[in-house]
């Protein structure tokens, strides 16, 4: 897998209007993963794609009516089936973190790429979602000279209060077993 011009090759962009200039663009130096599933548990769907291009049609399921204010994206999104759309260049920043923080240092958007997976965070991720998830963060490995596996983050990590994803059933071992 490549990356061209902070895109992925083998990725379909979609790009989303939530995202901003980084302070320094090649401040590059945390993964953070996440998960996503719109409405909550239901999969195979457009409406994280339409959510993060604030394009999703509040009333065609009740909980969105909860989200519809929120403007928010990741870099990529990696669908049950392995499918990998990128929304951002990862040398912009993505609207993925929120309040958060990594070793006494907060705004994690401002130096990480955000990669969220569609999922729930107490339910399994497939075996599509890894190898994908695999060949991406590889990638990012050979493109930004300060990722590599030790600084990857689950968000719970920098938002511990706020958030649980990607959850207890994230395979970390294997996942960081096959980097």
């Amino acid at each position: 897998m490549l990356i061209t011009d902070h895109i992925l090759d083998d990725a379909k962009l979609i790009e989303s209007p939530n995202y901003s200039e980084r302070l320094d663009e090649s401040d590059i130096r945390l993964l953070v993963i996440h998960c996503i599933s719109l409405p909550p548990k239901v999969y195979g769907n457009s409406y994280i794609e339409e959510f993060f291009c604030n394009k999703l049609d509040i009333d065609s399921h009740e909980y969105f009516k909860e989200i519809k204010d929120l403007k928010v994206s990741c870099h990529v999104l990696i669908k049950r089936d392995g499918k990998i759309i990128q929304f951002v260049p990862f040398n912009k920043k993505a609207w993925h973190a929120g309040l958060s923080s990594h070793k006494n240092e907060e705004n994690c958007n401002e130096f990480s790429i955000g990669i969220e997976l569609e999922g729930y965070h107490t339910e399994k991720y497939t075996k599509h979602q890894y190898n994908s998830l695999i060949q991406v963060s590889k990638a990012l490995f050979k493109n930004y000279k300060d990722l590599n596996k030790d600084n990857i983050v689950g968000h719970s990590d920098i938002s511990p209060n706020r958030k649980t994803d990607p959850g207890k059933d994230f395979n970390w071992s294997y996942y960081l077993n096959e980097l």
